[in-house]
């Protein structure tokens, strides 16, 4: 007997510290919001869609969102709130079901194949939940209804803000079929530049491949877009799920030497540091020690170099000071050549308890 399709909705909060910020000041109402400190190392955590219409998005440096929006309103950011909030919110899902898997403090998946309602559908339950969420907390939330986890998601972009979008089964190939490629999970910049080399912009295109081909072009990858062309995707909703890594990478357009990725080190520290702030803020407070240093070489060899330091870093700058004393622990020859970097945090841990380590072994020293 098959097993029957999943039920998966994947909850999006709509510009979520924005619009925190937004209901608890009216007088920032339909005002260009970013919630960033001000300064040269600062990244946007958030910004409204006001200020999304002049090209602002999150993770972008606070200088550049000024430059693009003169007139934003800067908000530092208050992640005790918007903790808070996420709890009432993961309050809300926890009526449905118990099958929730947080990705931050403002999205998350829900299997709902089985509820603790009596709801008839996911529709239905997408509804409540996303009524219940403006009734409660005065936000809104865009919501994707879908049969598997990685649909479910990209539905949930398609009506934002404040949007339901539903992709049955018998319409999942009809639906993926026009979308550019770049819209699969794992298919970057450079993956889709070189699908586009061979001629596939969209996933149908992709679909138009056969498997086979796809392996001996991509190897194991090339099985798993074939799926993804399909959307087949069996990966279940894990509840609680911990980060394992938090971390950011870029592809160079020329490969650079050692010597020449500082800038760059510095640049992806700044979004690495920003996603690892919004971890230890978030549900379960977890901090990182590990930095890793990853670099790719011209002829496609990947490399990895990680520290743990008795004192984890304490700033952006510190992690880029520290990804970048790692390139000295790469020993190959000076004019070798990169095609990529990337600068990461890992050994993740509860922030409660480094913070008593961190003292008992201090008080032993």
């Amino acid at each position: 007997m098959p097993t029957p399709a999943r039920k998966i909705i994947h909850v999006d909060m709509d510009a979520f510290y924005a619009s925190v910020e937004q209901r608890d000041d009216p007088s920032l109402r339909g005002k260009p919001v970013v919630v960033a400190w001000r300064g040269a190392r600062s990244v946007v955590c958030a910004a409204s869609y006001e200020a999304r219409k002049f090209g602002v998005r999150s993770a972008m440096p606070a200088v550049r969102a000024e430059r693009l929006c003169p007139q934003a309103i800067f908000v530092p950011p208050d992640f005790t709130r918007y903790k808070a909030v996420s709890r009432q919110v993961r309050e809300i899902f926890a009526r449905h079901t118990d099958l929730i898997e947080p990705l931050s403090l403002d999205e998350a998946y829900l299997d709902v194949t089985q509820t603790k309602t009596q709801l008839p559908t996911a529709t239905a339950t997408a509804e409540a939940i996303r009524a219940a969420i403006r009734e409660e907390t005065g936000l809104t939330a865009s919501a994707g209804v879908a049969p598997n986890k990685f649909l479910a998601k990209i539905a949930s972009d398609w009506r934002k803000p404040d949007g339901i979008f539903v992709v049955r089964p018998h319409q999942v190939e009809a639906f993926l079929a026009p979308l550019p490629v770049g819209r699969l999970p794992g298919v970057g910049k450079v993956m889709e530049a070189r699908l586009t080399e061979l001629g596939i912009a969209t996933v149908g295109d992709l679909r138009s491949l056969p498997r086979d081909a796809l392996e001996q072009q991509f190897g194991r990858w090339g099985r798993r877009l074939h799926e993804l062309s399909l959307g087949i995707d069996d990966h279940p909703v894990e509840p609680d799920r911990p980060t394992l890594q938090v971390s950011a990478e870029d592809t160079f357009e020329h490969d650079l030497t050692l010597d020449e990725l500082a800038p760059h080190i510095q640049r992806l520290a700044e979004k690495t540091w920003a996603a690892h702030q919004r971890e230890a803020q978030g549900e379960h407070g977890r901090v990182a020690r590990t930095v890793v240093l990853k670099l790719k070489t011209s002829d496609f060899q990947t490399l990895t170099r990680s520290v743990t330091a008795a004192t984890r870093p304490g700033s952006a700058a510190e992690l880029a000071e520290i990804a970048c004393a790692l390139r000295d622990r790469v020993a190959r020859p000076a004019q070798s050549r990169y095609r990529l970097v990337g600068v990461g945090l890992a050994g993740f841990v509860d922030a409660d308890s480094f913070v008593a380590q961190r003292d008992l072994f201090g008080n032993l020293a």
